[in-house]
């Protein structure tokens, strides 16, 4: 095995770059579809960056601490410093949400970082506490008892359980604990809400076993062919789920989750034949220069974006003026909008490349 595993840091850089690229459109009125979310029930291929991410994040797991539980490895204080990790990386994710003001009565307490760094915990936790097939009942035990309380669970003071926005359990336990910190947009739900936070942890786990799989000793066609036939297996679970239990990324619903980590494992898998196992390597490098940054390319991207928004030029923010100025003024509003997009992940890659070529990986 190498020391790094190429085709995470490139699988991770694709992603980090779906992901700047969703979230900085040139206008929110102008994205084509693929672009968007699913408006509710259903999945786009913005609706893979999340969890794809989150799984990444178990199979980095799996390949770090594993090292630390081998037969000879260090693990004092393991436990410790994952929780350290976890609680900086939720402090950052709080300090993007309220960039520049800082009003802790409105500051939103949910958000991606903050998502990502419970489930690091929880799935770190359990990967230093059992073995892969503890793993594997953790994150099956998870998806079950989600769908059991969202769907059969009278939400106090509405009525039946249901899957609508602002009627279901999580809506409703939102706004119980967090209210007036939640989403701007919804004010009464979360996307990255409390309830929805146990299938993303089963997210972080299916690729805590994807990694077990990846560090086994079995043939490395056979991984791959392992890979692949679990992430169709997956995939079918999460369609036939979907029937009673709609995939949802904002409900994070537990047949989104298989349906989810089905296309990661078969994308990890592809990547891994053709980069490890294959060597194709030559366009990997600049995903990798992203990949291995990819939380600080995030929470730059998160703080460029409102520097954008705060500096005005006559009566338009900064990014108006360069939308319409620079992009809207020679191509129609949709192309505008994602050439904008498209540029604003060019500006974030110029940093992650000169990290990258002067061997500096942040980490927390």
């Amino acid at each position: 095995m190498p020391k790094r595993l190429i085709s995470l840091d490139v699988l991770r850089g694709i992603t980090i770059a779906a992901m700047i690229l969703v979230n900085d459109p040139g206008s929110w009125d102008y994205v084509y579809g693929p672009l968007l979310h699913a408006k509710w029930h259903g999945c786009t291929p913005t609706d893979l960056v999340f969890p794809f991410f989150l799984f990444m994040v178990g199979v980095s797991i799996t390949l770090a601490l594993g090292k630390r539980m081998a037969p000879g490895g260090n693990t004092s204080g393991l436990a410790g410093k994952i929780l350290k990790r976890s609680a900086i990386i939720f402090l950052i994710g709080l300090l993007l949400n309220g960039f520049p003001g800082y009003d802790l009565s409105t500051i939103r307490i949910p958000g991606v970082l903050q998502r990502i760094a419970i489930v690091y915990l929880a799935c770190s936790l359990i990967f230093i506490r059992t073995d892969w097939i503890g793993q594997l009942r953790w994150g099956i035990s998870l998806l079950l008892f989600y769908w059991i309380i969202m769907s059969f669970i009278p939400v106090p003071g509405i009525g039946p359980a249901n899957l609508e926005p602002t009627t279901n359990l999580g809506a409703w336990l939102d706004n119980l604990l967090l209210n007036g910190h939640l989403w701007s947009a919804s004010k009464v739900w979360d996307p990255e809400g409390i309830l929805s936070t146990l299938p993303a942890i089963s997210t972080g786990l299916s690729g805590v076993l994807a990694g077990h799989l990846i560090k086994s000793n079995i043939d490395e066609s056979q991984k791959v062919i392992w890979l692949f036939v679990s992430g169709a297996i997956a995939i079918f679970l999460g369609l036939f789920w979907d029937l009673s239990f709609p995939i949802n990324k904002a409900l994070w619903t537990s047949s989104y989750v298989l349906y989810t980590s089905g296309i990661a494992l078969q994308c990890l898998a592809l990547c891994y034949w053709f980069i490890d196992v294959l060597g194709y390597k030559g366009w990997t490098t600049p995903w990798v220069a992203f990949g291995i940054n990819a939380l600080a390319a995030y929470v730059l991207s998160g703080l460029l974006a409102r520097f954008l928004g705060l500096i005005h030029i006559g009566d338009q923010s900064l990014k108006g003026w360069i939308f319409d100025n620079l992009f809207l003024s020679w191509l129609g509003p949709y192309n505008a909008s994602l050439a904008f997009a498209l540029v604003f992940v060019l500006c974030l890659f110029i940093p992650s490349w000169i990290l990258y070529r002067r061997g500096i990986i942040i980490k927390v």
